[in-house]
């Protein structure tokens, strides 16, 4: 059985989405085994707790700069024993010393269809607007891993809704999540404990 390690930093709708597919046994082979917090109070961590999973906070407040957050993240991981580090609204990057610790072993939810409306800069709102704004008729999420590129990883899996005449940034992000982010995540997080995903020359395989 996989320890998964999710990390958060607010009100953990994705972390929602995987507890809720453990229960119903999606994730074949892994269990969430702690959540680890970027800032008390996290709803994420009333999520966790709830469910009788443990939890970490390591306040990025007060650290002197990304390094040392970072090196704190990673010891965490290291005495969790994380099989899989899983990002679910995690609002901080971390720098390379992570991902190389853990390479193809960190996984991501994009709110958009990678490679496009990603990178610096790409999160939340901020992504659904760029695609309103845009004008492309179809959007979506990604899984990938992470690597050291802000959403430069391999990609694991996608799923695309149609772009609406009505649409708000709200309403898209909304859709967004309920139709791609919580179903593509915990399906991911099972091909990877059960051994399904291979990444060779920065291209993940997966096998159904």
């Amino acid at each position: 059985m996989k320890n998964i390690v999710v990390l958060v930093s607010g009100g953990g709708t994705n972390l929602q989405a995987l507890i809720d597919a453990e229960k119903r046994g999606e994730i074949k082979n892994g269990r969430i085994s702690c959540v680890i917090s970027s800032k008390e109070g996290a709803y994420a961590l009333e999520r966790a707790e709830k469910n009788g999973i443990a939890t970490r906070v390591i306040p990025k407040k007060g650290c002197p700069d990304r390094g040392e957050y970072s090196q704190r993240i990673l010891d965490a991981l290291n005495e969790e024993k994380a099989d899989l580090v899983i990002l679910a609204g995690f609002m901080i990057i971390l720098d390379e010393r992570v991902a190389k610790a853990y390479p193809n072993k960190i996984m991501n939810v994009h709110p958009a269809l990678i490679p496009s409306f990603c990178g610096p800069g790409y999160y939340g709102l901020h992504v659904h607007e760029a695609v309103l704004a845009s004008g492309v008729k179809l959007t979506g999420a990604t899984v990938h891993f992470a690597n050291e590129v802000c959403d430069g990883g391999p990609i694991i899996l996608q799923g695309a809704v149609p772009v609406r005449n009505d649409d708000t940034p709200e309403s898209l992000q909304q859709r967004v999540m309920e139709e791609c982010e919580w179903k593509l995540l915990p399906r991911a997080a099972s091909l990877f404990c059960e051994g399904k995903i291979t990444v060779e020359n920065g291209i993940a395989r997966v096998s159904e």
